[in-house]
């Protein structure tokens, strides 16, 4: 899966997110809305990491989350 299909599809994703980064406000990833740009400042915002950091977990978030979606389709 790649960032499009989250972004496309933001809505659905919203949750997922705000699981794994409970620091973020429902507000917050509203404003996100989808862009991997923001979702990062974000990150970096709540968590006080590197932008690399960042895009590192949500690199790993994107990629455990498409293993959990094809284990849902077979």
């Amino acid at each position: 899966m790649d960032w499009n299909q989250v972004e496309h599809d933001w809505q659905r994703f919203r949750p997922a997110v705000k699981s794994r980064w409970e620091r973020l406000s429902d507000n917050e990833l509203k404003l996100v809305n989808g862009k991997r740009e923001e979702l990062c400042a974000k990150i970096q915002q709540a968590y006080g990491v590197s932008r690399d950091e960042a895009q590192s977990q949500i690199t790993a978030w994107l990629n455990a989350h498409d293993h959990v979606t094809q284990g849902a389709q077979q």
